[in-house]
């Protein structure tokens, strides 16, 4: 899945302290030249809100709770990242755990997960679909089964320009005019940052009355 670039959404949380020379994250400066704000260009990953599980009913238009029949979770969510010259490379592997109402005879369930990129929080840039098949054994109630994904972005959409990125990383030493003042408090910062910001969630494809469910449930 080539997609248009990448960054994170949840800024705040991805600016960490980082030491000025050989430092690293959680450093402290010890040579009196403040702290340096540090930003990742890797996305973030989650699973989106009220996709993280599906609930199958039999019969399929029943809502009552004696109807469940087969209900999956995703979980252990495990991102990685390569960021290259002209490329970002996320990938994201998972874990799909269902339990079903009725231990019968071995059988097959087929459920639709999607992983989709979006830009500033809002526009969705890309979106695929796959299929993870969970096999329950014959008088079994419980089934796993494992996923990934994966998606490129272009370096260049990911990156703040040159004069915002000094703006935020710029040593700050105490007593300085603007030593107080969050550059993220400027417009044009949060614009740029919002224009750069790429997220990769996850989560079950749910048709509208699945979502309904575990949106009023």
């Amino acid at each position: 899945m080539r997609i248009a670039a990448l960054s994170k959404p949840a800024v705040l949380a991805a600016l960490v302290a980082l030491m000025a020379g050989c430092a690293k994250r959680g450093d402290i400066d010890s040579a009196g030249q403040g702290i340096i704000q540090f930003r990742t260009a890797c996305p973030t990953v989650a699973v989106a809100a009220h996709t993280g599980d599906v609930t199958l009913f039999d019969p399929a238009d029943s809502r009552d709770a004696r109807a469940i029949d087969v209900v999956a979770t995703l979980t252990d969510v495990r991102p990685a990242c390569t960021t290259g010259d002209t490329d970002i490379y996320s990938q994201v592997g998972y874990k799909v755990v269902a339990v079903r109402r009725d231990a019968g005879p071995a059988r097959t369930v087929d459920l639709p997960v999607f992983a989709a990129v979006v830009r500033g929080a809002t526009a969705v840039t890309a979106k695929r679909v796959t299929m993870v098949r969970l096999n329950f054994a014959e008088g079994a109630l419980r089934a796993e089964a494992t996923g990934s994904t994966s998606a490129y972005i272009d370096r260049s959409a990911a990156t703040l320009p040159p004069e915002v990125e000094r703006m935020i990383t710029r040593p700050r030493k105490t007593g300085d005019e603007d030593a107080a003042l969050d550059p993220l408090a400027r417009p044009e910062v949060r614009e740029a940052i919002q224009r750069s910001s790429f997220e990769l969630l996850l989560g079950f494809n749910l048709t509208t009355d699945q979502l309904r469910y575990n949106v009023t449930r």
